[in-house]
């Protein structure tokens, strides 16, 4: 590895371990180190490569999949999860095993789930280098799997207290991701089935922590809030008036008549 992309490696680790982390200038080093990483034909490793390069190599696009969760840029995530993939699988007998493997492994099948895309979800759980007597001692990959779970038994609410449980910041972004679809999904039923509600019992139906939350909610749902009442009147859909042409209908409905009299 050149003395300028080790320059730029260093450079990167400190802004991104610094607390807060500097994303802004991640970003940047970030994209300055990917194009060093194709010049020195790291970024799709060549043989004979020298493997302590294509662990630092690894680290930098760990670090650019963590850094695009923080900055909330999935499709970014994506590209540097499937650049990691030849590191992962192609070259795990070379590298030492790297600790951020199964926690970016955890957020990518968090990730489908959030897209729905819940068979490819099985396909990458059954391609985990991994026994699957083992993925319930490891808390990046029971994770996601207990969030599927619960999501098709619609225990919404242990979907909710997850995020509290999540074993690594980054995963939190995507339990909120998946809250406001539930959320959304809720709300529906709500205006379906009720056509006012306490706000604390809307609150707690939507899981709410607070009320200036769901005030901000209702107002985007177009629902009306009553303070003086403490009530939320849902937006009344009805039924869509279909105009019927009538007198098309009836003339129609006399041609056929006649034709029908001319074929007797």
């Amino acid at each position: 590895m050149t003395t300028q992309l080790g320059v730029l490696y260093q450079e990167l680790l400190k802004a991104f371990t610094s607390q807060p982390s500097d994303l802004q200038k991640s970003g940047s080093l970030l994209a300055q180190l990917k194009i060093g990483l194709i010049d020195a034909g790291l970024l799709i490793p060549q043989e004979g490569v020298n493997p302590q390069d294509l662990s630092i190599a690894r680290e930098i696009l760990e670090i650019g999949a963590f850094w695009s969760i923080r900055t909330k840029d999935i499709p970014s995530f994506d590209r540097y999860f499937s650049q990691l993939q030849t590191f992962y699988n192609d070259y795990s007998s070379v590298l030492p095993p790297s600790p951020r493997e199964f926690p970016i492994r955890g957020l990518n099948l968090i990730r489908l789930l959030t897209q729905n895309r819940i068979a490819e979800f099985h396909t990458t759980l059954e391609s985990l280098p991994l026994p699957a007597d083992s993925f319930a001692s490891n808390p990046y990959i029971s994770h996601p799997i207990n969030l599927e779970r619960w999501l098709m038994e619609g225990s919404y609410s242990k979907v909710w207290n997850a995020r509290e449980e999540a074993p690594a910041e980054e995963y939190k972004f995507f339990v909120d991701s998946l809250m406001g679809t539930i959320r959304n999904e809720i709300a529906g039923c709500e205006e379906a089935a009720y056509n006012s509600l306490p706000i604390k019992d809307a609150a707690t139906l939507l899981f709410f922590r607070s009320q200036p939350e769901l005030l901000s909610y209702a107002q985007q749902r177009g629902w009306t809030v009553d303070l003086s009442e403490n009530t939320i009147t849902f937006t009344q859909k009805g039924e869509e008036k279909v105009e019927v042409p009538k007198e098309k209908l009836i003339s129609a409905n006399l041609l056929y008549a006649r034709e029908l009299e001319m074929i007797v």
